[in-house]
């Protein structure tokens, strides 16, 4: 069988999955008796959005989880650093947050020589397995789902922009570049540069139904067999906040659509993502979607299943998200850092409760 697995975008809530593959990583060290097991030994392909895309490169790079999850909890704030009050005021209405820790961060990571030196490319043989990282070109308007297959349209070395000539670092960096948080990330294609923004802003912020078509449609290029036999897709989200907004007509002013609808539309896609897996795929486990179409665990649809598919994700209706949310009014943000151990917290009970060894292999 082959594995995918699959990281929706959501900020620094990546560190509620994070505690699930923690909890994913100690059942397959213990099932496989290899206390030095890493993800990148159990899956074959890693697929990333956003935060999403950070964990995947990371974890493709075979890096533990713990050292992952002490990226964030060390380097949270650092990652969530405010533009300088000397910064030009034009530059300020971009972004909130500075690039520039989180650049040097990545650079760092993703080189050769582990000191930021010398800049990995998206062909380094450093990663193990087949990775998709999820941005959008702002430049073409369009949603680019990237992957290091050797074999695809857009790695032939004979193309000047060609994209596998791409520095690692900004291609995650690029992933990350949520607009008004972060600036837009600029990638030299060939002799063309082109701008690119959060993978978020796309239709697969859950990214796990475009990993499934990468490794299933021949266009591709990776042509797995299909069947819930033979490939297993595993995706995490980051946490489901309500959407509603519970404000009467007269008082939904023009601001407060402004600051709620982009994320109410980013979760709607998300949802939609996870719920064409659970048609076209074989759902195993996940939550209920919602009271009258259930989990979809079990169901047989007509045709043939591409793949079987976990779901692993904690969703939060109204009244408890308006009651956590006034203990912790910045958890459902994505710059929400000093919710860390929340986040922790939940990621680890969720975990406990609901990740089990037979989802896995």
């Amino acid at each position: 069988m082959k594995r995918i697995l699959s990281l929706d975008g959501g900020g620094i809530r990546g560190v509620f999955s994070l505690e699930i593959l923690l909890h994913m990583q100690g059942l397959l060290r213990l099932h496989y008796g290899s206390p030095g097991l890493v993800l990148a030994d159990h899956f074959d392909f890693f697929a990333g959005t956003s935060t999403g895309a950070i964990i995947a490169t990371c974890l493709c790079w075979s890096m533990q989880v713990e050292e992952i999850l002490d990226l964030y909890v060390k380097y949270g704030e650092t990652m969530f650093q405010p533009v300088p009050w000397y910064r030009p005021f034009k530059k300020i209405l971009i972004s909130r947050f500075d690039a520039k820790p989180l650049s040097e961060m990545l650079q760092r990571i993703f080189s050769e020589d582990g000191r930021g030196g010398v800049p990995s490319l998206l062909e380094t043989k450093r990663l193990k397995k087949l990775l998709l990282v999820v941005v959008r070109n702002h430049t073409t308007g369009s949603a680019w789902p990237v992957t290091n297959n050797p074999l695809a349209k857009f790695s032939n070395p004979d193309r000047p922009d060609c994209n596998l000539k791409i520095p690692l670092w900004k291609l995650v960096r690029a992933s990350t570049a949520a607009p008004v948080y972060f600036d837009p990330e600029e990638i030299m294609l060939g002799d063309r540069p082109q701008v690119f923004v959060d993978g978020s802003v796309t239709p697969y912020n859950n990214p796990a139904l475009i990993a499934a078509l990468t490794v299933v449609l021949p266009c591709y290029r990776v042509n797995w067999t299909p069947g819930p036999e033979n490939i297993r897709v595993v995706s995490l989200g980051t946490l489901r906040f309500s959407s509603g907004l519970p404000k009467k007509v007269g008082k939904l002013w023009l601001g407060y659509n402004v600051s709620k609808i982009p994320a109410a539309l980013i979760q709607g896609i998300a949802w939609e993502q996870d719920y064409l897996c659970r048609c076209l795929g074989e759902c195993v486990y996940g939550e209920a979607l919602d009271e009258e179409i259930d989990d979809l665990v079990g169901v047989r649809l007509p045709g043939d299943r591409w793949f079987s598919y976990v779901r692993y994700n904690q969703s939060y209706k109204t009244e408890i998200v308006e009651e956590m949310l006034r203990t912790d009014p910045r958890l459902a943000q994505l710059d929400a850092v000093r919710s860390i151990p929340l986040l922790r917290q939940i990621g680890k009970a969720y975990a406990q409760d609901h990740v089990k060894l037979e989802h896995l292999i």
